[in-house]
């Protein structure tokens, strides 16, 4: 399977070629080879019980086979890049799951899931401290719970997008917009209980399928 940086080298070479080049623009934004499933930080990998990267599904779709406690699901990203010049992010999913199963926060089992759209600023360090507060954003305002069923979140970059900690894109519109200026990954993150991305697992067998994912 091609790294995630060749999947995007592509896709940066599409973006030069525009026009009738949106349907592959879509094609390798939606290659599973482009979806790294994290994050991984000095070596670890704090998701468990899954691969590195999210199955193929029919139709250009692609999956991920939520595991069980005590496996997780925390960061799902792929290279971007910058935003500068985008106004929004559209996901679609939907989830399967057998009669029974619900999808659990990590840090607080028995509660719901949740799944938010996710960017981050090229040169994190993920201390969460100082200047890297504000490099990781979450578009906490349209969170939803994992649940079964089809679902479509639609996250505005002028929206309120909220940090690491208590910035928020209104309270720190400079850092934000240097956040969007200097984007690297992209994507969304499964968490509930004590963080939007302290990850989630399933109580059965569970399937999350992304059938769009767009950067607009």
């Amino acid at each position: 399977m091609p790294t995630p940086a060749i999947v995007m080298a592509i896709l940066a070479l599409l973006l030069t070629i525009g026009g009738g080049a949106a349907a592959s623009v879509f094609n390798a934004v939606m290659h599973p080879g482009a979806w790294v499933i994290g994050p991984i930080i000095k070596g670890q990998n704090y998701s468990k019980g899954v691969p590195l990267h999210p199955s193929p599904g029919p139709n250009g779709t692609w999956y991920i086979n939520l595991p069980r406690h005590p496996g997780s699901v925390h960061y799902v990203t792929f290279p971007h890049g910058s935003l500068r010049g985008k106004s929004r992010i559209v996901m679609r999913y939907r989830i399967q799951a057998a009669p029974g199963t619900r999808i659990e926060a990590s840090t607080a089992p028995g509660t719901a899931g949740i799944i938010t759209p996710f960017f981050q600023r090229a040169g994190d360090t993920w201390s969460g401290r100082g200047r890297f507060e504000k490099y990781r954003w979450y578009a906490t305002f349209a969170t939803q719970p994992l649940r079964q069923g089809e679902y479509q979140i639609v996250a505005p970059l002028s929206a309120r997008w909220t940090a690491v900690e208590t910035s928020t894109a209104h309270s720190e519109p400079a850092a934000f917009r240097d956040a969007i200026a200097n984007a690297d990954q992209v994507g969304f993150v499964l968490g509930g209980g004590d963080g939007y991305g302290h990850g989630a697992y399933a109580t059965g067998p569970a399937r999350l399928i992304v059938t769009q994912f767009r950067v607009e």
